[in-house]
């Protein structure tokens, strides 16, 4: 099998060094690996794999032209510099940003969903969604094909990780500040975090609604190639690590229970735990680590063309890392270049 030349940018971020331990977990075939990230961290030795380290070197000086696929993840401002003069170079770039998500000729994709749009990729960059949107488009895919979605209303739940290291040490310090009766500064957001939710995550738009908010709904469209309607709000809470959503869907078709339960069975990256016991459900805390997306809470709507679930997932694995390794793959078997 060939081996690459791999670079992986924002590699000291949360995302960065979940992606080092996914390429090294699932024993991507690497040449040679490159931890890249700004110049302040030039020089500094960060954990590949068991035992191993590597230097980070400096985004601004490194040469792309030493590499195939670069797995990017440093922020939308400094993807839109880089990502350009990486293609230019001969790279595949893998972006974890915003800034192409909704660009035209670059497509969006959760490899589980809509792997077929890799053969759409023109410029030599693939965008990775957002990871409220990948966890929630992993388990409408095996209902959409079934039944048809025409409607969706979700509320998510997401973790303090979604907002980057400094967020949630933000709500470490905090819940400890709580307990010493100290006064509470909210510096990563409007309000505490610490025993609180707070209903909104990035910023607001003239119509109300925030950009988190649009992502969902214009990502969703984007991979299912469906202009179906989406409500979205996005709620930040008090977890350091796993995103939450509940969801509500309207479909074309009446929805049989027994053969959708099939389906997500059947249906790769997804588990459902759905006993009707206490505790028979899956929590963001317990989704931490793990690399599958978890449906639980299925209950079926008085006309039965209605449908409610509650869906959990690691943001930084599958919401992020893993499906950009993922994604990664997905170009390798395809022989894409």
């Amino acid at each position: 099998m060939k081996k690459y030349n791999v670079a992986v940018v924002g590699a000291t971020g949360n995302v960065g060094r979940e992606i080092l331990n996914i390429l090294d977990d699932r024993n991507f075939p690497i040449n040679k690996i490159y931890a890249v990230a700004s110049s302040r961290s030039e020089g500094l030795k960060i954990p590949y794999g068991n035992g191993k380290e590597l230097e980070v070197q400096s985004l601004d000086t490194f040469k792309f032209k030493e590499t195939e696929l670069v797995l990017s993840s440093p922020g939308s401002k400094i993807s839109a510099k880089f990502v350009p003069k990486a293609t230019k170079d001969g790279a595949i770039v893998i972006d974890n940003t915003s800034h192409f998500r909704m660009k035209k000729g670059i497509p969006l994709i959760v490899p589980e969903v809509n792997p077929k749009d890799i053969f759409d990729l023109k410029k030599k960059i693939v965008s990775n969604p957002n990871c409220s949107t990948i966890q929630m488009v992993m388990a409408l895919k095996p209902i959409h094909d079934l039944f048809k979605i025409k409607k969706i209303v979700v509320a998510t739940y997401q973790s303090t990780s979604g907002a980057g290291k400094s967020a949630m040490d933000e709500l470490f310090h905090q819940t400890l500040d709580v307990y010493k009766n100290k006064p509470l500064v909210a510096k990563n957001f409007t309000k505490k975090i610490a025993f609180n939710l707070i209903p909104h995550i990035d910023e607001f738009l003239d119509d109300g609604s925030t950009k988190e908010e649009k992502k969902m709904i214009e990502e969703t469209q984007k991979i299912f190639k469906d202009k179906f309607e989406i409500f979205s709000t996005c709620v930040r809470v008090p977890v350091f690590v796993g995103h939450g959503e509940a969801i509500y869907l309207e479909t074309e078709k009446t929805i049989d229970l027994k053969k959708l339960i099939s389906n997500i069975k059947k249906f790769p990256g997804l588990s459902l735990v759905d006993k009707k016991i206490d505790g028979g459900y899956v929590t963001p805390d317990e989704s931490a680590g793990e690399d599958d997306v978890f449906i639980s809470r299925l209950r079926l709507g008085a006309n039965k063309k209605t449908i409610g679930l509650w869906v959990v997932a690691d943001n930084l694995r599958k919401g992020a890392a893993l499906n950009t390794v993922q994604i990664a793959e997905l170009i390798i078997k395809n022989k894409i270049e």
